[in-house]
């Protein structure tokens, strides 16, 4: 009788569980990635779709056949919002997702703390545990 040998192969890849072990359960994010980037060009383009219809509405009352110059213009005033504006709109949209960010963080302290809570009521060790660590931080 003839056996041949089974490799016994790992379910996991090894690459796949090292990088597990550094970056945790979560999916790493891309190094170029900033939320605030994206936030802040739609910020940019809202502030310069106002000015230009803006400017639109005032262009139109002026022009009687000088289309050209109204576009002309149009077009000014749409680029000097964007320089203007550029700075204005990354410093709102990087607070924003400050705000955004610390609101998150809270929120997720208070759910863990609640959860822990519900956990302690139900099992007499834990909540041992808990008062033995509040005692040991009162000192």
């Amino acid at each position: 009788m003839a056996s041949t040998p089974q490799p016994r192969l790992s379910a996991h890849h090894s690459a796949g569980l090292r990088t597990e072990a550094v970056y945790g359960a979560e999916r790493p994010r891309s190094p170029g990635f900033d939320s605030a980037r994206g936030l802040s060009a739609m910020l940019l383009a809202a502030m310069v779709s106002a000015l230009v219809v803006v400017a639109d509405q005032l262009i139109e009352t002026w022009v009687d056949g000088h289309l050209m110059l109204a576009w002309v213009a149009l077009w000014l005033v749409g680029f000097g919002a964007l320089a203007l504006f550029a700075g204005a709109a990354r410093k709102l949209a990087g607070t924003f997702v400050g705000v955004l960010d610390a609101w998150s963080v809270r929120v997720a302290k208070t759910r863990a703390n609640q959860r822990l809570w519900a956990i302690a009521r139900s099992d007499p060790r834990v909540m041992t545990e808990l008062t033995a660590a509040m005692a040991r931080t009162e000192r």
